[in-house]
């Protein structure tokens, strides 16, 4: 493309902005010139690329600037990011944006917004009082100022299952394809497996005893949290609280990345080339993605349940609890509460989109003024809130797939079905009864949240995976 009449008159217009934001007239650009050459345009803040830009890994000779050439570089490759956008926005490709267009891009991405609203993003880019937006008037806004109108939100609002609670049952992350190509999903899937193994085993004591209470508390025994943890430390010391974590950590790694290429694999094969699902579709994609993920590593979930349970002595490890499953119990004996589990999906992955969609609506319309940027004690709240409230209503389910994997370990207990064993806790102990365990699962949420966020920005920071998040990692 260099030598084209096109190209001249881009890097003529470059160099001439390149001048005017140039105000020391050093030939270097650096954050403070580009905000005070863009205030003086009318602009706002730069583009948070072009800050990044002025680093070690823009900043071609590494002396803390943008020269002419490194400017005009980021400015072409930013061109190219502004094309692709304009045209995944312009719906009929007539070359022009308009209201209705852009109310559509942000319902894509499970956003309302009212025609007003439409209409102040409209006028903040429309020069000629058209009511659309032709590519130039596009171009020109956005080159250097931030997208926080459509990208941002895309961005911070993506609803990330990175905060571990310790369920499997959450929809998958979604990757940009600009994520995938730099290989940035990879690092933040290692980031969030590590997150995830740290969080689970400082808050594995809360879920063991969770695990113990929904299949040995009852009517009569009455067992609470400090009895159930006093039992537990007179059982096996206090080292005993940790049990059935090892596999809990383990089964981490293949549920994410098997979740993951799903999660890829049926929205090419249902939606083709499509890179932003609505809200729906993510809901559909993620419950089969999970589906197939659990299908593969239940046996691990049946391990898991076991090994938590297990008294001292009982088995000798991992292996030694699988090959007595299998020879006392046969093969199907892994699959014992497969049913409840996956049905347990759909309430649990529903229930978390569509609160975390009300929440981000709600903020994005009262406090989004000046920036689509929640910051993090928001993200962190909405987060754990819409987990919290799929774990209510998915519960039950996941209390009925733990009994049924551990009834056969159980002296004495019968062998029921997912409907005999609902019919029997209902009819024993009411409703009450398909929440026991529910307060220590409350109780680590917390926690677990705070911990995995920690580790996950660490992580990232480690990997060199940076946040485009100004005051994040």
């Amino acid at each position: 493309m260099r030598g084209g009449p096109g190209d001249a008159e881009r890097r003529e217009r470059w160099g001439r902005l390149f001048e005017e934001l140039d105000s020391n007239k050093d030939g270097r650009l650096d954050v403070h010139e580009l905000r005070q050459g863009l205030a003086r345009l009318g602009g706002g803040s730069p583009d948070r690329g072009a800050q990044q830009g002025i680093s070690p890994e823009g900043d071609a000779d590494s002396d803390g600037g943008l020269d002419l050439e490194e400017f005009i570089l980021y400015l072409q490759e930013r061109e190219q990011r502004l094309l692709l956008l304009f045209h995944s926005l312009d719906r009929n490709q007539d070359g022009h944006i308009d209201v209705s267009e852009i109310q559509q891009s942000f319902r894509a991405l499970g956003i309302s917004i009212s025609l007003e609203q439409a209409e102040k993003i409209l006028h903040s880019m429309d020069r000629d009082d058209t009511m659309t937006i032709d590519w130039q008037e596009w171009r020109d806004h956005f080159l250097l100022h931030s997208l926080e109108n459509v990208e941002d939100v895309l961005y911070f609002w993506k609803h990330s299952t990175v905060l571990d609670i310790g369920e499997c049952l959450t929809v998958p992350d979604e990757f940009s394809e600009q994520e995938k190509l730099t290989g940035v999903w990879w690092k933040q899937l290692v980031a969030g497996a590590m997150a995830g193994a740290v969080s689970r085993t400082g808050t594995a004591p809360l879920d063991r005893l969770k695990v113990f209470m929904q299949v040995h508390a009852s009517k009569t025994n009455r067992l609470n949290i400090l009895g159930g943890l006093w039992s537990m430390i007179q059982e096996g010391g206090v080292r005993s609280l940790w049990r059935g974590n090892g596999i809990n950590v383990l089964k981490i790694a293949p549920e994410s990345a098997i979740k993951f290429m799903a999660y890829e694999q049926i929205k090419r094969a249902i939606w083709g080339q499509q890179e932003t699902l609505h809200v729906q579709e993510r809901f559909v994609a993620g419950s089969l993605a999970g589906a197939t993920a659990q299908t593969i590593i239940y046996p691990m979930e049946v391990l898991k349940t076991r090994l938590t349970l297990r008294r001292t002595g009982q088995y000798k490890g991992l292996l030694d609890c699988a090959w007595r499953i299998l020879e006392r119990e046969g093969p199907r004996a892994f699959y014992r509460g497969y049913l409840p589990n996956v049905l347990g999906i759909i309430p649990y992955a529903g229930i978390d989109l569509a609160v975390y969609e009300t929440l981000k609506n709600r903020w994005l319309q009262q406090y989004s003024h000046d920036s689509a940027d929640p910051g993090i004690l928001v993200l962190l709240a909405c987060g754990t809130i819409s987990s919290t409230c799929g774990q209510i209503a998915s519960y039950p389910l996941a209390l009925v797939r733990t009994r049924m994997q551990a009834q056969a370990s159980i002296e004495g207990a019968p062998q029921l079905s997912m409907l005999g064993l609902l019919r029997h806790i209902l009819s024993q102990e009411g409703v009450r009864g398909l929440y026991r365990g529910i307060a220590p699962n409350f109780m680590k949420v917390i926690p677990a949240v705070s911990i995995s966020y920690v580790v996950y920005e660490n992580m990232k920071q480690a990997l060199g995976v940076t946040s485009r998040s100004t005051g994040r990692s």
